[in-house]
């Protein structure tokens, strides 16, 4: 068996709860060490929460790691929430979370929508970054979207999109993403569960270049699935409350930090084209492609990456 990556497991040092507005409370933790190098791990989804193995990304000796929930996910409050859920309020909530802990600068670490979240609060608040560490791009384009949710990825995996269409009424399959959204803000509890979990299962089960029963048994948790499914959902229905192009047209202003950039492959949930679209726009970015990799951090080829990445980083060995 080959031997994790990953640092040993550790427990939060702090815990705090977060009231963004007159709706959503946010769950943050902090563990590490407290004087260490502030970074944020941004999870994916959106709606996807954070984990405990997540802390292992990090030498808890060299950084002070902040790891939230975002809104309606994970233990933030309220569940599956779709009030006052959108990119703008998850980058001012980021915004938030770095003056309640006292945070001058700080790096960002962010997989699959955790990059685009990544992406965006960094042009939005450039001088609060000290380096992106990026994981699995994803520019939220419509012709992202489209690709796994309408036409694309399910050339690949002919054998799971049937599971995946099987809540939507055939006549509506040429508009998945509508079709979804009108099943998973409707209030037959039972379709919408049963919509949430199909969602849910789908990106499990296209996550890995190797078929992983334990992402997919996680993807595929009732809790896990409603919120993200519904908050996905909610966000590529409204085009992810962004401009199409938004990432790459403003990605000079980015130009001056230490960004790492890490992809599989065979990411059939984000093509690797994005990463490359991306690097484009900034050259002086480190590029990482994982040739035996999909699109989950926790492959091992990409988690060992993910490690090399955040220790170079600390060590000063990321630079533009």
């Amino acid at each position: 068996m080959l031997k994790s990556p990953l640092y040993p497991p550790i427990e939060p040092y702090a815990q705090h709860s977060l009231q963004v507005d007159s709706t959503h409370i946010l769950h943050l933790e902090e563990c590490g060490n407290p004087l260490g190098v502030p970074i944020l791990f941004v999870h994916g989804g959106p709606g996807g929460g954070y984990s405990p193995i997540h802390r292992q990304f990090f030498n808890p000796q060299h950084y002070r790691i902040v790891l939230f929930d975002q809104r309606g996910c994970g233990k933030s409050r309220p569940h599956a929430s779709l009030t006052n859920n959108t990119t703008a309020h998850l980058i001012e909530d980021i915004e938030k979370i770095r003056r309640l802990l006292g945070i001058d600068k700080w790096a960002l670490f962010g997989g699959s929508w955790g990059s685009t979240l990544s992406l965006l609060y960094a042009q939005a608040y450039p001088e609060r970054i000290l380096g992106l560490i990026l994981r699995g791009i994803f520019l939220c384009r419509q012709q992202d979207v489209d690709w796994f949710y309408q036409s694309g990825a399910n050339r690949f995996y002919p054998d799971y999109w049937p599971d995946f269409i099987a809540p939507i009424a055939p006549e509506k399959h040429n508009q998945l993403i509508n079709a979804y959204h009108e099943v998973l803000t409707g209030h037959d509890e039972i379709a919408r569960m049963r919509a949430a979990e199909a969602w849910s299962i789908w990106e499990g089960r296209t996550s890995t270049l190797k078929a992983n029963s334990g992402i997919v048994s996680h993807f595929g948790d009732p809790f896990h699935a409603l919120a993200m499914a519904r908050i996905e959902c909610h966000y590529f229905f409204h085009q992810s409350f962004i401009e199409d192009n938004q990432i790459l047209e403003h990605s000079q202003s980015l130009k001056h930090l230490p960004i790492y950039i890490i992809h599989g492959r065979y990411d059939m949930v984000c093509p690797i084209n994005q990463a490359f679209e991306l690097k484009a726009t900034l050259p002086k970015a480190n590029m990482t492609i994982c040739e035996h990799a999909g699109h989950s951090a926790m492959e091992p080829e990409i988690a060992a990456a993910l490690i090399q990445a955040t220790d170079d980083f600390v060590l000063g060995k990321i630079s533009v």
